[in-house]
């Protein structure tokens, strides 16, 4: 018999997340903790996925909870794979981006991982290996093409792969592998209301794939690296 895999998503209720889910969700195996502020399209996703292992958990990263959080995972008694892929991105020039802006961002680009891997340490500990997969971006990696209007955001991204080193660091005789793949341009819902109109070259579903094969594998090769997944250069 298959050894379960409990899996966590952030930031499932639409675009990559979602479609990850519904991906590793496939496998009967697999026990997948969907979370997100928005119930509603939880609720949507465990419909699509058509089975009983698709688990909904409506929490707001921006405004952590960490008693309530608590009481989600009481239940739970380890968890195999985290995939931080919960994400805010504005498009706004620098000179006009407010320090409100900004922190709210940094709540759940950064803080948000921070706080959600600090409270499920017992969780991922628990098992024999675990695997934290954060989702980061090219425009977080040093050397790469910059967009105008994404300040904040990419600063953010860079900082979750500064910290994905650091963790690796910290939690590897804890037994859990820590990497971010730094995604390029993936067409999804947040970058059509960030760029109306651009065609990204990466549809959500092929990079889902890609994610979901990743988290189950991909701690068996690699530990604190940050990894380009992108179609262009640099």
């Amino acid at each position: 018999m298959k050894k379960q895999t409990t899996i966590l998503i952030t930031g499932a209720s639409r675009g990559i997340g979602y479609d990850t889910a519904l991906q590793l969700a496939k496998d009967p195996a697999n026990q997948i903790y969907v979370l997100s502020r928005n119930e509603g399209k939880l609720k949507t996703l465990q419909q699509a996925a058509n089975s009983n292992n698709v688990h909904i958990i409506p929490f707001d990263l921006a405004n952590f909870d960490e008693k309530k959080l608590s009481i989600a995972f009481s239940k739970i008694k380890s968890i195999d794979i985290l995939i931080n892929n919960a994400g805010l991105l504005i498009n706004e020039p620098f000179e006009t981006l407010n320090i409100a802006k900004w922190r709210t961002i940094f709540e759940v680009n950064l803080f948000g991982v921070v706080q959600l891997v600090q409270s499920l340490l017992p969780q991922l500990t628990n098992g024999q290996k675990a695997h934290i997969v954060n989702i980061g971006s090219m425009g977080g990696v040093q050397g790469s093409s910059k967009f105008p209007g994404l300040s904040a955001y990419s600063a953010s991204k860079a900082a979750v792969a500064n910290l994905t080193e650091c963790l690796a660091e910290e939690l590897k005789d804890k037994n859990i592998s820590v990497n971010c793949l730094a995604l390029g341009a993936i067409q999804t819902e947040m970058l059509a209301e960030a760029f109306p109109g651009y065609a990204a070259p990466v549809t959500s579903e092929s990079m889902a794939a890609y994610l979901a094969s990743f988290a189950l594998t991909g701690h068996q090769f690699h530990n604190g690296k940050i990894i380009p997944v992108a179609v262009s250069t640099p």
